[in-house]
């Protein structure tokens, strides 16, 4: 009687993949860290390249995309530690944000009307490095689902947050939330993703066949 062949599971990150070679369990700890550190790094560096529009107070920058790349290669929880590790560090007044031309650099930026784009940042690494943890990295189409899984939490925080945050005490509106917030950034930031989404399968074709 014929063998079945085992049902295949996706359960690992592709930093999973690479820490299996590392000698000892500290080095694989040791590597863990480091890449959570290495993104932490990458968010605040990709945030002092932003670029201001006139009728907007949410600058274009490549956070997002560093966000949900480094998200699928770490996993949920490496993920989103690394952007509360980020938020903490601009909480204690790090210059780790983008340039403000309202607001300077430290907690009173998370009350900003930026802050619900940067609340939501733990919470679209977790999603998307879930998505990456079960298999949808490895392939293009659902790599881009991943991704857009992620970009639909930071937009769903940055507007509601636009709209509804303290900073105008609900006197915005959706609608003028929306225009400031997500109509000028949606096509740009979805073929970021479209872009973005062919990185990790690529690298993982590479890491299966060594």
């Amino acid at each position: 009687m014929p063998s079945r062949a085992p049902f295949v599971t996706y359960d690992s990150t592709l930093l999973d993949h690479v820490s299996v070679s590392a000698a000892t369990s500290a080095a694989r700890t040791s590597l863990r860290l480091a890449s959570m550190l290495f993104l932490t790094a990458l968010t605040a560096a990709a945030a002092q390249l932003s670029v201001h529009l006139p009728f907007t107070p949410v600058p274009f920058t490549l956070q997002p995309m560093i966000v949900l790349v480094g998200s699928a290669a770490l996993g949920p929880r490496l993920a989103a530690a690394s952007q509360v590790l980020y938020l903490l560090l601009g909480l204690a007044g790090f210059p780790v944000f983008a340039a403000s031309p309202i607001l300077p650099q430290g907690a009173g930026r998370l009350l900003g009307p930026t802050g619900g784009f940067l609340m939501a940042y733990p919470l679209a690494a977790a999603a998307t490095g879930w998505l990456a943890e079960r298999g949808f990295d490895r392939r293009y189409l659902t790599s881009i689902l991943a991704m857009l899984a992620g970009l639909a939490m930071l937009f769903a925080g940055g507007v509601l947050w636009l709209a509804y945050g303290p900073q105008t005490a609900g006197a915005t509106g959706l609608r003028t939330a929306l225009a400031a917030g997500f109509y000028p950034f949606v096509l740009p930031d979805i073929f970021k993703v479209a872009v973005a989404a062919l990185i990790l399968p690529s690298v993982w074709r590479f890491a299966d066949r060594s």
